[in-house]
Formats: structure tokens, sequence, C-alpha cells
């Protein structure tokens, strides 16, 4: 076994520079003039998810006389084709045109988006695509996006004696911004700007982060520019280990849940220190709706979620908020994501109290492939020397099996 000098390994391999980059912290100021060279930092979550797809490319070619386009993006370039999408292209061109749509704001941003298909059809190869897609755009220039953290000096009772108190739904900067001032505002940053790449601001800041604004103001006499000097704008960087941008929600056993699950819990501990279960800084928004803001959150089985679930799913699609316990609607920006099987899906359009949720879903088909080349291309994703190398696989084994799997 080779020794390695693990300092010089690291020396040579890992760069600082790299981690420093993608950890950038600024002032406010500085964020206004990022947005001014660069709009598309403040892309909502549907115009992200549409540009991550198409950077990866596209290829077009006929079959059966109509065109048909391949988003490179579903070959999994994340993860060496691990989680790489054969043979419905048709099927993935409307997903695509589902967020292109959205992105643009023709209505489908207001709909919960559902993978429909059969057991084993690719449904959850698509949301964990879309997942990891994400966390790898928000790592990269075209897709660095930001949020803010409250930081004081003196570490007064406001931020409840500590030094810093991070926007707990990673909200956008420029929502700091008084809505007063906002149109004048967005006409200044947007003069000569094309309209895709128009800034626009929506809705407002969470509840503990407006308490600290109108703290702060108060304090101030209303100088909203010594308030920001409380603000530091930072790099956001989204990851479904660590719940930042990314939620999934998978139903379980219906004594063992309630939907603050969703929309964030009081924080009882806190309690004692902030005098009331009702100041927001008492509150943990760690539910999935609150911890997935500016990216997507994935519903395992949705069409399985309790009734008092399917309440907070159409708030959330519909009007873009949540209602998290004692305190007001909540704006959010993300994509909603569920998928299920046939038999959900057939109960679902029989029941007539589902009505609300079937008005507010977009329905993709993913289907079973039925084209043998593609089937064996997933037999050879899935059975090779890389995977199992110590195992020999007979010549032509995989066609047979793919054969028999498309007969069957």
């Amino acid at each position: 076994m080779g020794q390695i000098d693990i300092d010089k390994f690291m020396e040579e391999n890992y760069k600082v520079e790299d981690f420093t980059h993608l950890h950038w912290k600024g002032t406010f100021k500085e964020y206004v003039d990022l947005v001014s060279s660069n709009p598309k930092v403040t892309r909502n979550s549907f115009q992200r998810i549409y540009d991550m797809i198409v950077s990866f490319g596209m290829s077009s070619y006929t079959e059966y006389k109509k065109d048909i386009t391949r988003y490179h993006f579903f070959d999994d370039p994340f993860d060496n084709g691990a989680d790489a999408v054969f043979g419905i292209d048709v099927h993935l061109m409307k997903l695509v045109n589902f967020f292109k749509s959205a992105a643009s704001g023709y209505g489908t941003e207001k709909r919960v988006l559902l993978l429909h298909g059969p057991v084993g059809s690719a449904k959850s190869s698509i949301a964990r695509l879309l997942k990891k897609g994400l966390e790898h755009y928000s790592r990269s220039d075209d897709g660095a996006l930001y949020t803010f953290e409250w930081v004081d000096d003196e570490a007064t009772d406001i931020l409840g004696g500590q030094n810093n108190f991070p926007s707990p739904m990673h909200e956008e900067p420029l929502k700091l911004i008084p809505v007063e001032v906002r149109k004048s505002f967005l006409e200044e940053v947007n003069k000569g700007q094309d309209s895709d790449h128009k800034v626009k601001i929506k809705g407002e800041v969470s509840p503990a982060d407006r308490y600290i604004f109108n703290a702060y103001m108060e304090k101030y006499d209303g100088d909203w520019k010594k308030v920001m000097k409380h603000v530091v704008v930072k790099r956001l960087l989204l990851s479904e280990k660590d719940r930042i941008g990314i939620g999934t929600f998978q139903p379980k056993d219906e004594k063992n849940q309630d939907s603050t699950e969703l929309t964030g819990d009081i924080n009882y501990r806190k309690i004692a220190q902030y005098g009331s279960d009702s100041d927001p800084r008492a509150f943990n928004f760690d539910g999935e709706f609150n911890i997935a803001n500016r990216g997507i959150v994935e519903f395992i089985e949705v069409l399985k979620l309790d009734v008092a679930f399917l309440y907070d799913l159409l708030g959330a699609s519909q009007e873009h908020s949540i209602k998290p316990k004692k305190f007001s609607q909540t704006d959010i920006d993300e994509v909603i994501l569920g998928h299920t099987n046939e038999p959900e899906f057939k109960k679902l359009q029989s029941n007539e109290f589902m009505e609300a949720l079937r008005d507010r879903t977009v329905k993709i088909d993913v289907p079973y492939i039925t084209r043998l080349d593609q089937e064996v291309r997933i037999y050879q994703k899935d059975f090779n020397a890389e995977k199992i190398p110590h195992v020999h696989i007979a010549p032509h084994s995989l066609e047979m099996a793919s054969i028999w799997a498309i007969l069957t």
C-alpha cells in the first residue's frame, strides 16, 4: 500500500480560492451592483430550473415523422449517467415545456407538477435528476443565487443576543427594499434590459426577517440605510442533505405526522428567551415548504397525503404562500413536484372532494419504454463490468432480457 502525504496532496488538488468564491459575502449595495450587471441572479425557481435544463444543451432527431428534442440534462452529466433517463424523450419534452411556460409566467407556475406512471418508469429518477441538477447549478457562476443574514456587533435583543441571524427561509435580498419604492427601483434597474432578463421583486420576507427589519427601522427612526448596515448578503448553495433550497416529503402513518412538517413549528426552548410563542424568532421555519424556498420540494406518493396536508399544498401552488402556525401568510418561491402511480391517480379522478387538487395539477405521463434499443441502454447502465466486475455476463444476455421486458 503506497504512502501519501495528505498535506501535499491537498495543496495540489484542493483550492481554497474555489471555496472563497462559492462563499462570497458582501454588503447590500454590492449585491445591487451585482444585480445591475447580472439580473439573472434574481430569477425565480421555475426560471432557474428551465435555464439549468437548457444549459446542458440539446439535440434534435426525427422519429415517426415528428421532430423530437433530446435534452442532454437527462443523460445525468453529474453522476456519470447513474440516473439517466432513456426512451421517453417526447414526455421529457412536455416536462421541459411545463418549466418553459412557468418561467414565462403563463400559469403553470401556479400548479403542482405531477409525474404519473407505473412502478419503475423513472419518475423518481427524474425527481432525483432535478434535485441533483439544482445543487450542481447553484455552484456554477451561471446558476448563482444569493440570500442574506442579519449581523450586529452589539448582540442586541433584536437578534436575541446573537451576533448574527441567518434568513430562515433563504430569502432574496431585494425583498428588503420597501414596497413603496420598489416600482421606482425596478424601473431604474431594468433600464436597457430585454424582457427576458428584467428584475422582479415578488412578495415579502419571512415573518422573522420582517420582525427584525421593523425593529431596526424603529431603532433608527426609519433610516433604511442604517438598517442595511446590519445586512450581509451571501452566496446560497442549494443542498438536499443540508436542507437548503431542496426538500423531500414522504407520507407516513397518519398518527405520526402533522402539517407542521410542511410549514414549521414553535421552538419551545426559545419561548422563555423571547417571552411569547407568537414571536417569529421563537419559531422554527424548518418545514419542507420553508427550507425548499428558492428551489424545489418533492412529494413522494403525493396522492397518499392526508387531506390536512392538501390544504397547505393547494395554497402553496396557487397563491405561492404558506400559513405557518400563529403567523400571517408567508410568500414562497419554489417548484412543487409530486409523483404517483396509476391506482392512486384513478382514486383522485373518482374522488369529488379532490376536485381542487385535480384543477391545480399538471400531469406529465412517464410511461414504460417500448423501444428495444433504449431498454438495452438501461440494462447496460445497471449491469456492466464497472458495477459488477466479478460476474461474467454472457453475450446478448441484456438484449434477451430487454426483449422479455418489453414483450411482457
